[in-house]
């Protein structure tokens, strides 16, 4: 060694460096994206370089059917849900009617409710053995199908009724919020000029709040591709079902990941279009002193016409199934002591509060290691680790169980050669895969709720524990978690809740006889036991309204 020369690094220095420096920061910041972004890029990988491509194939035969009834569905469920949501978010926060105040929460519960329980019930409802055509032939004296006219409930326009009604809430509580925050003093100008009702809500209202509107439409088409139970029970060929067609019935990877690029695209499409309208038109307050709108009384008929139109789409969508799936656990009250039934919960409660409480962690750290890092290599990464809450739970499931399956069998295979024994498959055997694809699909929310956390949280604290020499590790735990554990818990509640009711990754990802509450509800419904699978639907509608309720409390 020179004189006067450095001594070299060593080893447990470099250590050090790392994980007090931005090192361990920008390490898991990869860590993450690569777990999410890992799925997609395997679907990609998969498409474009298949064992055996039947593109042509699907091209020439069943894709354009899926592509052409996806966009219907698309198209249509995020018109009616526009105008559905924007109309209801309207009257509630600019007029007063009967029943406006409890209505104003009432419209957020059909999210309690999958789109999958309400098919079942709104099918059970109208279908020939149901209380309408009963009611309808005991009255007129029918006696069979023969003698009077009913439209087929098991048909597209069924699968609209009931997507509609599921997901119009999104558009309601960011129309809402939106027209909230509108200042009372446009309405008063506009009113001073002589513009009635609809040209205030056409020329002012409407354009103030489109970009909220497009977001939550954009929303509602996504959650409409992502659909499987909803579409599957009535028979309408998706995108999304064509996965599920050519995976397990053709045995075809390849296919399958070609088909959920196509469905990447269409999300990726829609959230540029969702990104440019919000770009190009872009409103802001001229003053700071805000006046909120004041409600309008509205007498007579029209306040029990308001009341009407506001109270149809929560009694569609959320009185109706409630009622039908209520009626069904009554009539079999011993469904409830179905061991299946038990262990489908137990499995629930284990890999749905796994992932929450995994993907909320990851969250917490990925957040704060980019306030306190510095670093450039996290900052970067953490707005492409949401892409996961765009992508749908089928395109996810085929990109995460085509790599396990080979690292499965390479890790058997080199278990085996060492040991002697055949461990059998560890990752795709097992929930592992079920609760990976939940941590990727829901990271979105549980990063939005930290990363809103902590920006709450004023900087001079972090800073004076960090002059009192508390490691960041210790600022986190002791400065930042206890001002941070409200906001938290609502993440991990709305991850869980939102992986309760996820079906189309759970169906493709669990392992052989591995039930879940959304699995076991989708396999008794559709074999015509509404009965055996009411339990299971009120525990997740139960679950459901836990969200509805945190919704409605931050939302006030």
């Amino acid at each position: 060694m020179q004189r006067g020369a450095p001594p070299p690094p060593s080893v447990s220095g470099a250590r050090r460096r790392f994980f007090r420096g931005t090192g361990l920061w920008s390490f898991g910041a990869a860590l993450i994206a690569l777990v999410v972004l890992g799925p997609i890029l395997s679907v990609i990988w998969t498409a474009l370089w298949p064992e055996e491509n039947i593109w042509p194939h699907l091209v020439a035969t069943t894709l354009p059917r899926y592509l052409s009834n996806s966009l219907i569905l698309m198209a249509t469920v995020g018109a009616i849900t526009a105008a559905t949501g924007t109309g209801a978010a309207w009257l509630i926060t600019r007029y007063h009617f009967p029943g406006s105040r409890w209505l104003e929460y009432l419209l957020l519960l059909p999210l309690a409710i999958p789109a999958y329980v309400g098919a079942y019930a709104l099918v059970d409802f109208l279908e020939y053995a149901g209380p309408v055509q009963t009611g309808l032939r005991s009255l007129f004296g029918w006696s069979s199908a023969r003698d009077y006219w009913f439209p087929d409930i098991r048909t597209k326009t069924g699968a609209i009724i009931v997507l509609s009604a599921s997901l119009y809430p999104y558009v309601y509580l960011l129309s809402r919020a939106a027209f909230r925050e509108q200042s009372g003093g446009a309405e008063e100008v506009a009113m001073s000029l002589g513009k009635g009702p609809f040209a205030r809500f056409w020329r002012i209202g409407l354009p103030m709040a489109r970009p909220a509107i497009a977001a939550a439409v954009a929303i509602v088409m996504m959650e409409t591709v992502n659909d499987f139970g909803t579409v599957d029970y009535f028979a309408v060929q998706t995108l999304t079902t064509g996965i599920f067609s050519v995976w397990l019935q053709s045995y075809n990877a390849g296919g399958a990941a070609q088909i959920a690029c196509v469905i990447l695209g269409l999300v990726v499409a829609l959230v540029l279009l969702e990104k440019s309208s919000r770009r190009r038109l872009k409103f802001y307050a001229l003053s700071s002193r805000h006046r909120p709108v004041v409600r309008v009384p509205l007498p007579g008929w029209r306040g029990r016409v308001a009341m009407l139109l506001c109270a149809f789409p929560f009694v569609l969508g959320f009185v109706l199934p409630c009622a039908v799936i209520l009626s069904h656990a009554w009539s079999q009250s011993g469904a409830w002591s179905d061991p299946g039934l038990l262990r489908a919960l137990v499995h629930t409660i284990t890999v749905c509060g796994i992932a929450a409480v995994v993907t909320v962690l990851a969250a917490v750290f990925l957040v704060y290691g980019v306030r306190v890092s510095g670093a450039a290599l996290p900052k970067l990464l953490m707005p492409i680790t949401t892409i996961g809450y765009a992508a749908p739970g089928a395109v996810l499931a085929v990109g995460i169980l085509i790599p396990l399956a080979l690292m499965d069998h390479r890790l058997a295979d080199m278990t085996q050669m060492l040991t002697g024994r055949d461990p059998g498959l560890i990752l795709t055997g097992t929930a592992f895969a079920v609760v990976l694809a939940y941590c990727v699909r829901f990271f979105a929310i549980a990063q939005g709720a930290a990363d809103g956390a902590m920006g709450r949280v004023p900087p001079s604290l972090p800073m004076a524990a960090r002059s009192l020499g508390r490691s960041r590790f210790a600022t986190l735990r002791e400065i930042h978690f206890p001002m941070i554990r409200g906001s938290l818990a609502s993440a991990l509640l709305l991850v869980f809740v939102d992986c309760v009711k996820e079906l189309p990754a759970t169906l493709l990802l669990r392992p052989f006889n591995y039930d879940t509450l959304a699995t076991r509800v989708f396999e008794k419904a559709s074999l015509e036991r509404l009965g055996e699978a009411a339990p299971a639907a009120i525990l997740v509608i139960l679950v459901g309204l836990l969200a509805v309720a945190l919704l409605a409390r931050t939302n006030r």
